[in-house]
């Protein structure tokens, strides 16, 4: 697979580095950073906004969400609200979760949140579901001519407990497979002779500091 001729078109005509990433079937951004092994904050997260009477794009990184009061501000609207699939696929003649981060292809305002240049690089969703292109994020905002504003707040997607603990085993089993030392549960039957053999230890006389020095016999002559 590849990512969709259109938006590789838009992309070139722009004279942009960009990298294809293929990758297996992801539907959120939760999903794509888990499959590509990228920080939250390295994804860009692509939300249609309806404002007022009309639609804009906004992108902001995985790991915020959107702050309506900062948005209606930044947009300078009475009202926003985040539409229901219905709208998009009226709207947008797509398919749902096929929503690109190009406002540009979709002839909508592309509003992009100032934390997401905070990386170099991001993410970037193309509309397709097992192709991303991995882009600088100021080259997302030049060619879209994206406006920038403080428009998100923390409260994101969360790493659960479960994911966060099984990353932990794997990081601790691959730094053993590194030849790093690591604990090693012992059964009862090894800990009490260990246990024993070091109260003999203990009870054994201390070994003087003097030094052992070795002679060299030599036979005589006769």
């Amino acid at each position: 697979m590849s990512i969709p001729i259109k938006v590789k078109k838009y992309l070139d005509s722009k004279g942009i580095d960009y990298e294809e990433l293929a990758h297996k079937t992801v539907y959120t951004a939760y999903d794509a950073a888990n499959t590509l092994k990228k920080k939250l904050s390295e994804i860009a997260k692509t939300i249609l906004i309806e404002a007022d009477k009309t639609h804009v794009l906004v992108v902001l990184p995985a790991d915020k969400k959107i702050d309506m009061a900062k948005l209606k501000k930044a947009l300078g609207v009475k009202s926003v609200k985040i539409p229901d699939e219905k709208v998009m696929i009226k709207l947008l003649k797509i398919k749902p979760g096929t929503l690109s981060s190009f406002g540009k292809l979709h002839d909508l305002e592309l509003l992009v949140d100032k934390a997401m240049l905070g990386a170099k690089k991001v993410v970037v969703s193309t509309g397709s579901f097992t192709d991303s292109v991995f882009m600088k994020a100021k080259d997302l905002v030049r060619i879209e001519e994206a406006k920038l504003a403080d428009i998100a707040m923390k409260g994101g997607y969360q790493l659960p407990a479960k994911v966060k603990k099984a990353m932990a085993k794997v990081k601790k089993q691959v730094k053993a497979k590194k030849g790093r030392t690591t604990k090693i549960k012992l059964p009862k039957s090894i800990k009490k002779i260990g246990k024993s053999v070091k109260k003999l230890a203990k009870k054994r006389p201390p070994i003087s500091g003097k030094k052992i020095v070795k002679k060299k016999i030599t036979k005589k002559k006769k």
